[in-house]
């Protein structure tokens, strides 16, 4: 199933940022910082399974 990088990118991004843009840049630099570039991925892009569970990671993490 292709671009379940973006919508997990994008439900970490609403679920901590929840619409203030300074936080939504901070979560993105953490992102990027951990190996998982926001901008990269696009709802075409293929999955990658060492993307998913890094981003599972962090979902857990967060929660």
């Amino acid at each position: 199933m292709a671009g379940k990088i973006r919508q997990m990118i994008d439900q970490i991004l609403n679920q901590r940022a929840k619409d203030n843009p300074m936080l939504e840049r901070v979560i993105k630099t953490k992102l990027m910082l951990k190996g998982v570039n926001p901008k990269k991925y696009t709802l075409e892009s293929p999955d990658d399974p060492v993307i998913i569970q890094k981003l599972e990671r962090m979902m857990h993490l967060f929660q």
